[in-house]
């Protein structure tokens, strides 16, 4: 008889393959989360640097189709345009990853703002708290006449699992898709993208325009060494157990 073949018969097969299974998961989950961590450094870097460079006037109503988001996103513009702030649409929130001096819950005002002989872009003016989402408790922040505005691009965002329907019909809206707010809302055609207003403040300080700020979480090394850390853990009880087995049964 084989004696080569005695440990397999001492039942090592089956738990040898199920931990060779194991143990490419786990140092499959390591590797992504590295590629993960290298990704996020680069996007961090990359936001980074178009928040931090100063504002350009913004592109014309007929490039707006064909301004690439990946190349455009959070870069600051700077254009003169009248918003109409008494045609909000209260986007609700309960905090914001890019505005750390912001605490929800409460709500995003949306407003659309007309460029001189132009198009329209949707503005989010700020942030107002619970229970100020009527524009009548801020009366002081509601403007009239062009303004000199300066702020970030943002483009739509989609709905998570979870996030609840918009309810135009209570002018309450939960994703902030300039789009669909505007055809709810017949404003028209608008900018594909909106702005995130960082300036003017408003009269009485609400809305709460503010610069956005690079906040994003970046824990992949920590489960880069987690994931790794199993997969040696992984082997070294394995290796215990199987030469236990082995030693016992000669």
């Amino acid at each position: 008889m084989n004696a080569s073949a005695g440990p397999w018969r001492r039942g090592l097969l089956i738990p040898s393959l199920t931990v060779f299974a194991a143990l490419m998961v786990l140092i499959g989950l390591g590797i992504w989360q590295t590629e993960r961590k290298a990704w996020k450094e680069g996007l961090i870097g990359t936001l980074t640097r178009r928040l931090a460079a100063p504002p350009i006037v913004l592109p014309a109503p007929d490039q707006w189709s064909g301004l690439d988001q990946a190349e455009n996103e959070f870069r600051h513009v700077t254009f003169r345009a009248e918003i109409f702030s008494n045609q909000e649409a209260p986007v609700y929130t309960s905090g914001s990853a890019f505005r750390p001096d912001i605490s929800g819950p409460g709500y995003w005002i949306f407003a659309p703002a007309k460029i001189a002989n132009s198009g329209v872009v949707v503005i989010n003016r700020g942030f107002v708290p619970e229970g100020r989402q009527d524009p009548k408790t801020r009366a002081e922040g509601q403007v009239i006449g062009p303004l000199d505005i300066v702020g970030v691009l943002r483009w739509p965002e989609a709905p998570g699992l979870f996030t609840p329907a918009d309810d135009p019909s209570r002018n309450l809206w939960f994703t902030r898709n300039p789009v669909a707010i505007a055809q709810a809302k017949q404003w028209g055609a608008v900018a594909p993208f909106y702005v995130e207003q960082e300036v003017p403040i408003p009269s009485g300080g609400l809305p709460k325009p503010g610069a956005l700020q690079v906040s994003l979480p970046n824990n992949h090394l920590q489960y880069a060494v987690t994931w790794f850390g199993l997969a040696g853990a992984l082997v070294a009880v394995f290796g215990f157990w199987a030469r236990s087995r082995m030693t016992a049964s000669l």
